[in-house]
This record gives C-alpha cells, sequence and structure tokens, in this order.
C-alpha cells in the first residue's frame, strides 16, 4: 500500500470511527479501520438509533466527493438501504468551492487544444454553477451561438479512482465479516457505484446520451434537448447550448397565460413515458431542477449524464407488469415479476399476495388517477422479502414518481393511469403479434438459414440411428405404450398444423415444421417397435 493511500484510508478510518460506524462493519474490518486490535463483546446498538440516517448522511458529507457521490446512489435504492436512509441521503450537498478562472482557462486549452481567446469569441470569468466534479461558464463561439461550458476539475479522477479503491477495500472485508452487511451485498453495490460514477465523470458519455434523447424526439417540437457541439466536447469539456428559460417550480407559482399548465403536465408525462416504453433509453433524475420551460410551453430536458436504458425483452415486460400493476392483478403480477427473474420461485407467495392485496386496498379503495406512491411502497416491499431489485428498475421507479409528481403540479386533474394503460397494452400487444417474429435481427435469419441447411442432414441421422437402435429418447410417458405414441404424435401434428406465427419455411411456420419432423421420428419409432417387430 503506498503512502498516499495510506494516508487518505487513515483520514476515512477517523471519520468512520466518529460517526461510530467502525462498530458495524465487522471486527476484522473494525481492526482494521482502527489500526489496533480490540476486542468488543457488547452488541452494537448503532442499527436501531434513530439518528442513523443523520449521521450517516454527514459522515458522507465530510469524506468528499466520491462518498457524497455514493450516498446519492443509495438515495435511490431504498429497496437496499430503506425509505428513512435514502430519503436522508437525497439531502446531500453536491457542492465544493470554485475553482479560478486561470484553473479553467488552463483545462480547456489543454483539452481543446488552443488558446482560450482563440477557441471562444467570449468566455466568462464567472461561473453559473458548481459542484463536486465540475463547474459550467457562459461563453459564445466564434460562429456566434451562445454556450454552456462545463469543466472537470483537475485531478478529481484521481481523487475518485483512490477513494473507490479504498472502498471496494472495506466492503469485501465488510461482507466478509459482518452477516447483517451480507445480505445486501456490499462489494455489488460497489461495482455498481464504480460504473455509475466513472460514467458520470467522463463527458463523452453525457454527450452521446445528449445526441440520442435529441434524436429520439427530434419530430416532437414540444420537447427540447439541448444542442451540443463536438469540436469543443471531450472527457474532461462539455460544450452545449446555453438554455434560458423558466424554472419548473416558478411555473408552478405563475398565473401568467404565458403557460400552458395542463398542456406542460401532459407533454412531461408523455415524453417520460416514450422514454421508456418506447426508447428504452431514459432521463435517470428527472426532478424539477432538471427541466426547463422555453417559449411556446416547450419541455427542455437538462443534465442527461445518468440514464436508464431497457432492452426490448425488458420493455415488454414492463409494459406487461404495468397492465397487471393498473388492473390490480396480485397473481399476475406475481407471475410476472417472476418471469422477470427479479422474484424468486421459491418466495411464500401466499403472503407475498396477502402483503400486496393490502397494498393495492390502501392506493386502489377509492377512484384514484395516478400512483401516488405506490411504486415506492412496492419497493419497500419487495425489501421486506429481501428482493434486490435491478437497478434500473428502481431508477425507472423513482423517474416516473419524480415525473407524476411534476405532472400534477401542474394539472391536479391529470388521470396518470389514462396516458399509461394504453402505451403499455400497445406494446405488450407488439410481443403476440406475428409480424413481431419476422422482424428478427440479423443473427437470427443466419441461424434460421443455419437451421434449414442442417434440418435434413439430421433428420437422416436420426433415422438412421433409430433403424441401429442407437438412438433412445427419455419421456415423462410410458413409450412402451402404443396408446402414448399415437397421442404424442397425434397432439404434436395437431398442434403444428394450428401454429399460424413465426419465421416460415417451406411456406408453413418453422415450429409447425419442427412438430413434424417431432412427430416423424415418434412414427418411426412406433412402427420399428410395435409393427416391425
Amino acid at each position: 500500500m503506498d503512502k498516499q493511500t495510506k494516508e487518505r484510508l487513515g483520514e476515512i478510518r477517523e471519520v468512520i470511527k466518529k460517526y461510530g460506524f467502525d462498530k458495524i462493519l465487522g471486527q476484522t474490518v473494525k481492526s482494521k479501520i482502527r489500526g489496533k486490535e480490540e476486542e468488543d463483546d457488547e452488541e452494537s446498538n448503532i442499527l436501531l438509533d434513530d439518528e442513523l440516517p443523520v449521521k450517516l448522511r454527514l459522515m458522507l458529507q465530510e469524506l468528499g466527493t466520491t462518498f457524497i457521490k455514493l450516498g446519492q446512489l443509495l438515495s435511490t435504492r431504498p429497496d437496499i438501504v430503506g425509505e428513512r436512509i435514502a430519503n436522508e441521503l437525497a439531502n446531500l450537498q453536491d457542492d465544493n468551492p470554485a475553482i479560478t478562472y486561470d484553473q479553467v482557462k488552463a483545462i480547456v486549452e489543454r483539452e481543446l487544444n488552443g488558446n482560450i481567446d482563440d477557441l471562444f469569441e467570449d468566455f466568462s470569468h464567472e461561473h453559473l454553477a458548481t459542484a463536486s466534479i465540475g463547474q459550467v461558464h457562459e461563453a459564445k463561439l466564434n460562429t456566434g451561438e451562445r454556450v454552456a461550458v462545463k469543466v472537470q476539475k483537475e485531478g478529481i479522477t484521481d481523487k475518485i479512482d483512490l477513494d473507490i479503491r479504498i472502498m471496494k477495500y472495506i466492503a469485501n472485508r465488510a461482507d466478509k465479516w459482518n452477516s447483517d452487511i451480507r445480505k445486501i451485498n456490499l462489494p455489488g453495490i460497489m461495482e455498481e457505484f464504480d460504473r455509475s460514477i466513472h460514467k458520470e465523470i467522463d463527458y463523452n458519455n453525457e454527450f452521446m446520451n445528449m445526441q440520442r434523447m435529441e434524436l429520439n424526439f427530434e419530430d416532437n417540437p414540444e420537447i427540447h434537448i439541448p444542442a451540443t457541439y463536438a469540436e469543443y466536447c471531450t472527457s474532461k469539456v462539455l460544450t452545449m447550448e446555453f438554455i434560458a428559460g423558466t424554472k419548473l417550480n416558478d411555473v408552478y407559482e405563475s398565473d401568467s397565460d404565458e403557460f400552458d399548465k395542463k398542456l406542460l403536465a401532459k407533454n412531461v408525462l408523455d415524453s417520460y413515458l416514450q422514454q421508456l416504453f418506447i426508447d428504452g433509453f431514459f432521463h435517470g433524475d428527472p426532478h424539477p431542477g432538471n427541466i426547463m420551460i422555453l417559449e411556446d410551453n416547450v419541455l427542455c430536458y437538462l443534465d442527461l449524464g445518468m440514464m436508464g436504458f431497457f432492452d426490448n425483452e425488458f420493455k415488454k415486460n414492463l409494459s406487461e407488469l404495468f397492465i397487471l400493476l393498473v388492473d390490480q392483478d396480485v397473481d399476475g403480477l406475481i407471475n410476472q415479476l417472476m418471469y422477470m427473474d427479479i422474484l424468486d420461485y421459491d418466495i411464500d407467495t401466499r403472503t407475498l399476495k396477502r402483503d400486496l392485496n393490502d397494498l393495492f386496498g390502501r392506493y386502489f379503495g377509492v377512484e384514484l388517477n395516478r400512483f401516488n406512491g405506490i411504486l415506492e411502497e412496492l419497493l419497500s416491499l419487495m425489501q421486506e422479502y429481501g428482493v434486490i431489485l435491478p437497478n434500473e428498475f428502481v431508477t425507472m421507479a423513482r423517474g416516473i414518481s419524480m415525473v407524476e409528481a411534476i405532472a400534477s403540479n401542474l394539472d391536479p386533474e391529470i388521470d396518470i393511469f389514462a396516458s399509461i394503460k394504453p402505451i403499455a397494452k400497445q406494446i405488450a400487444k407488439e410481443r403476440v403479434n406475428p409480424k413481431q417474429y419476422l422482424k428478427g435481427k440479423k443473427s437470427n435469419l443466419i441461424l434460421y438459414e443455419h437451421m434449414l441447411q442442417a434440418l435434413p442432414k439430421l433428420l437422416t441421422r436420426a433415422i438412421h440411428k433409430i433403424e441401429n437402435e442407437e438412438l433412445q429418447f427419455r419421456l415423462e410417458v410410458d413409450i412402451t405404450d402404443k396408446v402414448s405414441i399415437i397421442a404424442l404424435v397425434s397432439a404434436l401434428i395437431i398442434g403444428s398444423s394450428v401454429v399460424s406465427f413465426g419465421p416460415m419455411v417451406f411456406g408453413m411456420p418453422l415450429i409447425s415444421l419442427i412438430g413434424y419432423i417431432i412427430a416423424i421420428i415418434l412414427s418411426i419409432i412406433g412402427i420399428k417397435k410395435f409393427v416391425m417387430k
């Protein structure tokens, strides 16, 4: 361990000890952190301390940038840390003293490989905003565009890397020696955090997110994504269109006819549902501070560093899940969560069903038009059952709760369910649309081609092995019974005949062809066994 690591570990050790968290990390880790061997037979009651969430927030705040970012991540995971801690960690302040203009100038010139006075017509010496990782300055390009330039502070990557190494060191040993901590998979959380924060400190990632979002909404004039300027962007400098709009909180309080609040509520909700169910690429932190209102009631999304992503399969599963949730179908909801590998099949479904019915009873006991916290309650219920939800699922739940609150503040009469159900049903309907089976990737088409080419050879080999009694079948039915074979063959033929979807081969669905082939093989077995014996 080098000198720098030892010194930083010592600083972390003292802060952890100051707030009493060394007592819950496990005896071996505690010894490492305290720097001495110490026996402590008294059972710690820190986990029962009502001030635990506040102490945790203060500790993370004192430990600096990396730990603040970890706390902000955990604030989005009530399924892991619980509602009390998550709510408290949401109050973490991500701010640091601003760096000087000379420091900003040096970074910009190094990153953009030029003199700042040549690169920009004007570059403000005063910052617009500052945080622990970077700060923003207003500038003007030589071509006349007004821009905002986000500059990453010097040395921040090295500090984060050092802290993450130490955090992983502590997490692995806490997981090994403390059974309570082991339940939350602290090493796994650290791996997720490592990926998350390195995406955030790479401004190329946010640049690509902004370009992708801009493309997704290019045909929607009511949604705006700030333009980016590639030649002025690197991993440490991000130059984007300067946005001069109205903050959402000011719109809430405004009585001016300038703002169509009902239209804005509809647009913020519909645009987020598009991100979730259509694009599968969504803003991970759509709080009011990250949304501005431009002229003509245009909605503008800001700060696209943290995004969520769903693949096509998860989008379809999610849409079905929302339909079941809105329909209060408890059995279907449990089955869907199992199908999505969120719930284990050996879970106590009877108790879970009772708890879900209680949950629905509280929220759907009267006619409601919005979730009103049901997603947060669902996450808390999953925590009680020891379920660690996929990060994207939790990000989605948190995001839709934020958007619902924004839409409801703009239009208290808006019906959230009325907007969600049609789009979710449309996506779910596409799953069973036969045309979807013909829209596979090129890899699937190649696979089908290989299967077709191999079928004659495989069928010939199978028949040859049957003739030489080299092929054996293990079935749940007794194939020595004539009736069993006849029933199997009949079922395969009938089932294959009614199938009307899937990739077409020789004018028939591939699934049907496979069914017929299996029926032929079973028929040969039957003929050989009962007719030719």
